[in-house]
């Protein structure tokens, strides 16, 4: 079994940066799973963000598109997603998840963190 757990959200001005960690456990991660994050505004479905495959190729919503950057780091099993210029519609919670590809050719996932709340106020 894989367990994810999301740290780092919080508060933070329009404008402004944020970093989300994801920590795996239960499975070793290199060579074997991609990873993605998502977020879930209130009233609104989950939306796909970013993924990274196992050989580090990303792949991007267009929403978060040069703005967010995704990376693993296998060596500590955790991922993270940086966040700039931050706008209130990213408010949201924020969560890790994994899947059994290494590839990020599609958007199905196995494994869910908890979430974390990002808010971004204006």
């Amino acid at each position: 079994q894989v367990q994810l757990v999301e740290s780092g959200g919080g508060l933070v001005q329009a404008g402004g940066s944020l970093t989300l960690s994801c920590s795996a456990s239960g499975r070793a991660f290199r060579y074997t799973m991609a990873m993605g994050w998502f977020r879930q505004a209130p009233g609104k479905e989950r939306e796909f963000l970013a993924a990274v495959s196992v050989r580090d190729a990303t792949d991007y919503a267009a929403s978060v598109k040069g703005r967010f950057t995704i990376s693993r780091d296998d060596a500590k099993n955790t991922m993270s997603l940086q966040m700039n210029s931050l706008k209130p519609e990213d408010t949201a919670v924020y969560y890790c998840a994994a899947k059994n590809n290494p590839l990020v050719s599609d958007r199905t996932y196995d494994y869910w963190g908890q979430g974390t709340q990002v808010t971004v106020s204006s």
